[in-house]
C-alpha cells in the first residue's frame, strides 16, 4: 500500500483542488478605461459564443390570454412564440392610474416550484403566499406598485414550463440542448430577449426605459441579460455573487441553467458582473445569505469595484449590504430604478 501514498481519488477534492489554482484567461487585470474597454471588447464575443448558435426569432404572434385589475393594478397574462413549436407564457403588471409609457423591469425568478408567478405576487395558493414572505420574492408586485411596468416569464423548465420531471430539471434541460449544440443559458436568455421584443410593442412601455431585476438564478439572468442586450439600462441583482471556485467548484452549488461550457476558463463571476459597465448596476448581498455566504460575495463584489473604478464610472455602481438572508432586500431598488430609469 506504501506506493498509494498521497494518492487522490476523490472527484470531490480534485475538483477543489482545480478551483483553487485556476486561473481564467480573461480575468480582469486592468486600471484605466482604455483597459477596460479592451478587455470587454475582447471577453463579450468569447461570452457570446459560448452560449450557443444564435436562434433564429419567429413571429411572436402574441395573444393576451387574460386581463384583470386588482391592487392597483392592470395584471395580463399573455403567451408569444419563440422557436418553431414552442411558446412562453409571460405576466405583466402595469399601474391602473399613470398614463403614458412607463419605465419596465423585466423580473427574473429564481429556481423553485413556482417560477414567474410567485415574483408577480400571485395571490390564492398558501403554499406560494409562504414561498413569497421567505424571500420577500414578490418584487415584480411591488415594482409595479411603486409605478413601474413589470414583467416575467417562465424559464425553461420551470412554473408552467415544468413537465413534471423526477430528476433535476436544469441538468437534464442542460443535456438535451446540449446533444443538439445548444446551451440551456442560452436559450433562457433568447426567450428573455423576446420578451424585451414584445414589451417595446406596448403603448404603455418607454422602449428606452427597460430594467432587469432577479434573485438567485435570476440574479443569473440578471446579469446576463444586461450583459448581452443593449436594450437593458440599468440592473439589480439580488444574492448572485460569489465566486465559482466557491459555490461551483467547491459547494458544487450549481446547475446547467447558469452554465455554459468553458465559462469559468474565460472569466470569474465578478467579471460577467464587471462586463455590465458601463450600465448602471445595483448588486444586493444578504450578511447571512447560506446560499452565497458573505466572504466569498463580498469577495465578488470587492473585484466587480475595481472593473467599474478602471472603466471610469464608479459612481454607477451601488452596494446594498443588508441584513437578512437570501432574498429580496428591497431598500434600494426603487431609488435605484428612478434614477436611472428617470421618467
Amino acid at each position: 500500500m506504501d506506493n498509494l501514498a498521497g494518492r487522490n481519488i476523490s472527484i470531490e477534492q480534485h475538483f477543489k483542488a482545480l478551483g483553487k489554482k485556476h486561473k481564467p484567461q480573461y480575468r480582469f487585470s486592468g486600471n484605466s478605461p482604455a483597459q477596460f474597454q479592451k478587455w470587454k471588447a475582447d471577453l463579450r464575443p468569447k461570452l457570446l459564443e459560448s452560449l450557443g448558435p444564435p436562434v433564429t426569432k419567429v413571429p411572436l404572434n402574441p395573444v393576451i390570454v387574460s386581463e384583470k385589475k386588482e391592487d392597483g393594478l392592470i395584471k395580463q397574462r399573455v403567451i408569444y412564440d419563440v422557436e418553431p413549436g414552442l411558446s412562453v407564457p409571460a405576466l405583466i403588471n402595469r399601474p391602473e392610474s399613470t398614463p403614458g409609457k412607463l419605465p419596465t423591469i423585466v423580473c427574473c425568478h429564481g429556481h423553485g416550484p413556482y417560477g414567474k408567478d410567485a415574483v408577480m405576487g400571485l395571490p390564492g395558493d398558501p403554499e406560494r403566499d409562504k414561498h413569497i414572505r421567505g424571500y420577500n420574492y414578490d418584487y415584480g408586485l411591488q415594482m409595479a406598485k411603486k409605478g413601474f411596468v413589470t414583467a416575467a416569464i417562465d424559464w425553461r423548465g420551470f412554473g408552467e414550463r415544468n413537465d413534471g420531471h423526477n430528476k433535476d430539471v436544469c441538468n437534464v434541460h442542460f443535456i438535451r440542448e446540449a446533444l443538439i449544440g445548444r446551451t440551456l443559458l442560452g436559450m433562457d436568455i433568447h426567450d428573455g430577449q423576446c420578451l424585451i421584443d414584445y414589451l417595446q410593442t406596448l403603448d404603455f412601455v418607454n422602449r428606452d426605459r427597460i430594467g432587469v431585476m432577479g434573485l438567485s438564478f435570476g440574479g443569473t439572468m440578471t446579469t446576463w441579460l444586461a450583459l448581452v442586450d443593449d436594450r437593458i439600462r440599468a440592473a439589480d441583482i439580488i444574492c448572485y455573487s460569489d465566486r465559482f471556485e466557491s459555490f461551483a467548484m467547491e459547494r458544487a452549488n450549481f446547475c446547467g441553467s447558469q452554465m455554459t461550457p468553458g465559462l469559468f476558463a474565460l472569466c470569474d463571476v465578478p467579471d460577467l458582473q464587471g462586463a455590465i459597465a458601463p450600465k448602471p448596476l445595483l448588486v444586493e448581498i444578504g450578511k447571512s445569505d447560506t446560499c452565497f455566504p458573505i466572504d466569498p460575495a463580498t469577495s465578488c463584489y470587492h473585484e466587480l469595484e475595481k472593473i467599474y473604478l478602471a472603466a471610469g464610472v464608479h459612481e454607477k455602481l451601488v452596494l446594498d449590504l443588508f441584513e437578512g438572508g437570501h432574498q429580496w432586500g428591497a431598500n434600494m431598488s426603487e431609488r435605484f430604478f428612478r434614477k436611472y430609469l428617470a421618467w
